[in-house]
């Protein structure tokens, strides 16, 4: 039976062997440990200095530390020194508090994805000509264990977190199971490519990655995509990155229409001024969000109304479990105010305010790092918090692994019910073809 992840297994993972190697494990120097030593005192100073409790949650931060330093001590590679820093902040227990490691030169793609769908994790991509194809995973597979692991609501963000950004593996041990099927074991291979390397001194490197970056701001503003369903307007809208001249261009396309479906799945939140417009084109009225809490301060965060402008039609906001943050709030503010309704899956639970704080360590080679510090605890208008708990819809709905493997989209088709629309599953699957990636 597949073991549920907790923040003391994360530990175990971070030791776990790469199921392939691509080159001899070299001895850690003592310039490596000292070099772990630096960056484990400047993300405590981070903590200490910038954590919005002060308390911390409880956690005796200077014992944690203490501990984190005698461990760095035995570390074999550079990777342990990664994970003992990262484990000390899990101790926090806090959706937007972690380690930010540096960058790594080999850049790994797993060819497969995966989503919490109510308690089950299904898979929802799998890339052409990849390993994870040709094992013969498929989109709509039940995932019921990773390395012998249950990815869970719970620790989710701490497979991600460990296999993407901390500890990137060069494969993994699947078990999974296709709807109607047994369950089968076997190991994907990763596809393992080494990133280009810039001399940020050279100014073609960095205008070219100035242009790079422009181009990827391009893409995220494209892909906020809209579609008519008669009377009704769907907007997908995957971030929010807009400023709020371009939230109300949306709002003013939506205002021709007599009800508007805000497709907020997947959207893992974003800019505040964005979300704060968007409730602005909502509400015929002034309205607080709730109440932002600091160490040493309390202030209300407030959505000013567009006034006669504001959007007066119907609407319906859906969620899943990858909506978070900004995505939460705006949510829950539809429910609270009884503005329409939310249909979906529980959202993230992941709310609170935070900044990244960034760093550098090393004379010859520079490693860039950093640490992303809660600064703000938010409570909402009705007293509650969404932190941990999550967005639970007014409609709970949610594709099954039949579903994504058909192509349907049951939670798009009810919404379009909801404002008097006929829309099957299948359509509605199709209504956003997913784009291509690479």
């Amino acid at each position: 039976m597949a073991r549920a992840l907790s923040p003391t297994l994360l530990t175990a993972l971070l030791s776990l062997h790469a199921l392939v190697s691509r080159v001899p494990a070299q001895e850690l120097s003592s310039y490596d440990k000292q070099r772990g030593r630096m960056m484990l005192d400047q993300v405590k100073s981070d903590i200490k200095d910038n954590y919005y409790d002060p308390s911390f949650h409880g956690v005796d931060l200077d014992a944690a530390f203490k501990a984190a330093e005698e461990k760095l001590k035995n570390a074999k590679s550079n990777g342990q020194i990664m994970g003992i820093i990262a484990q000390t902040l899990v101790a926090l227990n806090d959706s937007h508090t972690f380690f930010l490691p540096p960058s790594r030169k080999a850049a790994v793609d797993y060819g497969w994805e995966m989503q919490l769908f109510g308690d089950s994790a299904l898979v929802t991509r799998v890339k052409e000509k990849s390993d994870a194809e040709a094992k013969g995973l498929k989109v709509g597979d039940a995932v019921l264990s990773v390395d012998g692991y249950l990815p869970a609501r719970a620790n989710l963000w701490q497979l991600l977190y460990l296999y993407y950004a901390l500890r990137p593996q060069p494969g993994m041990h699947l078990t999974v199971q296709s709807p109607g099927g047994a369950p089968r074991e076997f190991d994907v291979l990763a596809k393992v490519e080494d990133r280009r390397s810039l001399d940020l001194s050279s100014f073609s490197n960095m205008f070219d990655m100035v242009r790079e970056g422009e181009k990827a701001e391009r893409e995220r503003k494209r892909s906020h995509r809209r579609q008519e369903l008669g009377d009704a307007l769907v907007w997908k809208m995957p971030r929010f990155n807009l400023t709020p001249d371009e939230v109300n261009a949306h709002m003013g396309e939506a205002s021709k229409h007599k009800a508007l479906i805000l497709d907020l799945r997947g959207n893992s939140g974003g800019a505040e001024d964005t979300m704060l417009s968007l409730l602005g084109n909502l509400f015929e009225r002034e309205l607080k969000v709730g109440d932002i809490r600091r160490r040493k301060e309390v202030k209300p965060l407030v959505a000013k109304s567009r006034g006669e402008e504001a959007f007066k039609g119907q609407l319906v906001v859906l969620v899943d479990s990858r909506s978070a943050s900004a995505a939460e709030l705006l949510a829950r503010v539809v429910q609270i105010e009884k503005r329409g309704k939310v249909v979906g899956d529980r959202t993230a639970g992941a709310v609170m305010r935070s900044r990244s704080y960034s760093h550098e360590v090393g004379l010859n080679g520079i490693a860039f790092y950093g640490t992303s510090v809660t600064d703000a605890d938010i409570v909402m208008a009705d007293g509650k918090r969404l932190e941990g708990a999550g967005v639970t819809p007014d409609e709970v709905l949610f594709p099954t692994g039949a579903d994504l493997a058909a192509g349907r989209d049951p939670a798009l088709a009810r919404a379009a019910a909801l404002v008097g629309v006929t829309l099957f599953p299948e359509k509605a699957g199709a209504l956003f073809p997913e784009p291509k990636k690479n």
